[in-house]
């Protein structure tokens, strides 16, 4: 709809989708937080299952379902649109400078996720939107920051897309940038462990 509306102007067309997503995942940690912990994201999965916040034999679970989720959110959205159910997208995003992107827009979802565990699920869904809309503005990639999302948007023609051959790139970097964040926190759990003895 972006894409449609924007008449050709990108700048408009990545607001739109920005705006989008973050509404959209204020209602969706909102609402499916108390049912599932508001898993959307592999990275996000991974990580609380390092860090002991999640079991382990549950994740292979969570992220087949994350990505037949945004597979069939695709799906849906070509529907609506009278596209094409599956597409391959030809949008080119690869590089040093996009993969970089891809890391630090992980390592701040993870660390802004980190950073809201003290609050309530209604505030974190605003963080955590927060970010991501920002993060659509200041990383050159656009802010995947999620491999399900990157499997289904390679598979969507539209202006979100991913070329195939690109999205290992991307989702190598997202895998990248939990690693750090996984490292850190166990960093400075040791010295705020090391602190209270």
């Amino acid at each position: 709809m972006g894409e449609r509306l924007a008449g050709g102007n990108v700048a408009v067309a990545l607001l739109a989708n920005a705006i989008a997503t973050g509404g959209i995942l204020i209602a969706l940690i909102a609402s499916l937080g108390p049912v599932s912990g508001a898993h959307m994201n592999p990275v996000v999965t991974l990580a609380a299952a390092a860090a002991g916040h999640f079991r382990w034999r549950d994740v292979g679970p969570y992220v087949v379902a994350q990505t037949l989720g945004a597979i069939a959110g695709t799906m849906a959205a070509h529907a609506m649109f009278a596209l094409p159910l599956i597409q391959f997208s030809q949008h080119s995003r690869c590089g040093v400078g996009q993969w970089m992107a891809e890391i630090v827009a992980t390592v701040g979802l993870l660390v802004t996720i980190r950073g809201c565990r003290a609050y309530a699920p209604p505030v974190v869904g605003a963080v955590v939107a927060s970010y991501i809309v920002a993060a659509y503005w200041f990383t050159s990639s656009t802010s995947f920051a999620n491999p399900a999302v990157t499997i289904a948007r390679s598979l969507t023609d539209t202006f979100a897309g991913i070329r195939p051959g690109d999205a290992l790139g991307f989702i190598l970097a997202q895998l990248a940038g939990m690693i750090l964040v996984v490292a850190a926190n166990r960093y400075i759990d040791r010295g705020a462990n090391y602190d209270k003895a």
